[in-house]
């Protein structure tokens, strides 16, 4: 498995549809699905893949990130973040996205989110039926996502 990998996150009108469309693109089958979400864990190019049905909602890109393997590469990132001066939130055992996460978000100019997130998954199937971000991260994100005019995953 690649260390990193770039993630984009896509909202989608019809999440069937999109599945289909991305695992015969890719030729690898979702990483995880669950109603109106799917992931995928592509080896080539490396790429975590997202998608989050989100019917009418206009904007296709949900928000970016990069994942990483370990928590411990989230917090060196949290490190040279803030070293190079770039506005940085840190979110510990952040539940979104179907997954728990040692995240960081990283606040961008010029992007449509306005923001990226530094992650690592420390728990894939961690009870969340709904997919809903459960932690302060939450209050992070919408409010860098809502000064940019767009969404988190939740």
């Amino acid at each position: 498995m690649t260390t990193t990998r770039v993630q984009l996150a896509l909202n989608v009108t019809d999440i069937e549809a999109a599945t289909a469309f991305y695992t015969a693109m890719f030729g690898v089958p979702p990483h995880k699905q669950r109603e109106g979400y799917a992931n995928f864990a592509v080896e080539d190019p490396p790429l975590k893949l997202v998608l989050i049905e989100k019917p009418g909602n206009g904007e296709h890109l949900n928000h970016l990130g990069v994942e990483a393997q370990t928590s411990e590469e989230v917090t060196a990132a949290l490190t040279r973040f803030r070293g190079a001066g770039l506005e940085a939130t840190l979110a510990e055992h952040d539940v979104c996205c179907h997954a728990a996460q040692d995240k960081v978000f990283v606040t961008a100019p010029d992007t449509p989110t306005g923001w990226w997130e530094y992650y690592a998954v420390i728990d894939d199937s961690a009870a969340n039926p709904d997919g809903e971000s459960t932690s302060v991260c939450a209050v992070a994100c919408e409010a860098q996502a809502a000064a940019a005019g767009g969404t988190c995953c939740t």
